[in-house]
């Protein structure tokens, strides 16, 4: 890419948005020229903006330390004429992600966004990149009903389905009919740290609200098809989730039951998984991990504080893969969920758009 595409963070200050600075600090393809988020933290520095809340093990990138905050509402003309395209991880109510983010799609600015708000929406397309790169198609009929030559809104993924919606995908060719999953999620995923989170210590939380209604829905989607400028779901697998918040810093575990029409053998599985790729590695993409899925044949792996950051956490692990008395087979999985699983994914996107040009220099 001659020249970088300029990138602004709406929602800058929050974790998702702290670990986008980190991803984008050196990126090869994008320069993130405007960061912005509420309008209390608008004409102050970001150090100032975040006043002692940065949460990430990686320090904050001294370059965007002294750049000014924008507030993503009230300074609506001056983002959209100085950027490229933005990235979306505001903490906002789900109806008005959806009219922001649609606002600066008709304002001919691209959106990739990590909110769940436009997840449901049938013209906008919800990618991980190995896996449905197809649905980017769908883009054209978004910007028709937009009135749009630009600008449009891609959404990543919900971050735990992560943890082994990779691995079923490549199976699907079996005949998938039913799985369960429990997802054993860090406390990340709620943007939380244990100092701000201190009653997490020691403790399960066996609800997290909303989760286990996306983790039953977005596969089917992922899996669908575009029929008349339209994301119609996949109606041949039931899938029934249970989601735990456990004590854990990052990554989210996944137990995986999964029933067959057609059973494959364990040897089969394997080789899906080790040979399963996807646009991502084709192009080389900067964020893409080498290997997608990675097997452990250790019992006690894949483990959150050992793996969860393969391949610059971008890679998805699994273990345990066995055959189970009541479904086919059981397996583990883990993903690094604010990386693969919300900022890092969302670049992973953004990196593919760009290179199939839906994202392009003014």
């Amino acid at each position: 890419m001659n020249e970088k595409l300029k990138v602004g963070i709406i929602g800058a200050t929050g974790m998702v948005g702290q670990r986008f600075l980190t991803l984008l600090e050196n990126h090869p393809y994008f320069e993130v020229v405007l960061l912005a988020a509420s309008a209390r933290s608008a004409g102050k520095t970001y150090e100032e903006a975040l006043g002692g809340r940065w949460k990430l093990a990686d320090p904050m990138p001294a370059k965007f330390a002294k750049m000014t905050v924008y507030d993503a509402e009230g300074d609506f003309d001056k983002i959209v004429n100085t950027v490229d395209f933005v990235f979306c991880a505001v903490n906002m109510k789900k109806d008005e992600i959806k009219a922001l983010e649609e606002k600066y799609a008709k304002a001919e600015v691209p959106v990739v966004s990590n909110n769940s708000a436009n997840r449901g929406t049938d013209d906008v397309p919800m990618v991980i990149p190995e896996i449905n790169d197809e649905h980017l198609a769908i883009i054209a009929s978004q910007r028709k009903r937009l009135g749009t030559t630009r600008g449009f809104i891609a959404v990543k993924p919900n971050c735990s389905i992560q943890s082994y919606i990779g691995m079923l995908t490549p199976l699907r060719k079996y005949g998938i009919e039913q799985v369960f999953v429990c997802t054993y999620q860090a406390i990340s995923g709620a943007g939380k740290t244990f100092n701000e989170w201190p009653e997490m210590i020691d403790n399960v939380i066996p609800y997290i609200g909303g989760e286990e209604e996306k983790s039953e829905q977005e596969p089917l989607k992922i899996w669908g098809k575009i029929v008349d400028g339209k994301i119609v779901k996949a109606d041949d697998t039931v899938f029934s989730a249970q989601c735990i918040r456990v004590p854990v810093t990052d990554g989210h575990t996944a137990a995986v039951f999964v029933k067959f029409k057609n059973k494959p053998t364990k040897e089969q599985i394997l080789a899906d998984w080790k040979n399963f790729s996807g646009k991502p590695q084709e192009y080389k993409l900067p964020s893409a991990p080498e290997q997608f899925i990675t097997y452990f044949e250790e019992d006690n792996r894949p483990q959150a504080k050992l793996d969860r950051g393969i391949y610059g956490g971008m890679g998805v692990t699994a273990g345990r893969l066995r055959e189970d008395v009541i479904f086919d087979y059981k397996f583990v999985g883990l993903s690094h969920n604010t990386l693969r699983g919300a900022a890092g994914g969302a670049v992973l996107i953004a990196e593919l758009l760009a290179k199939e040009g839906y994202i392009t220099k003014k």
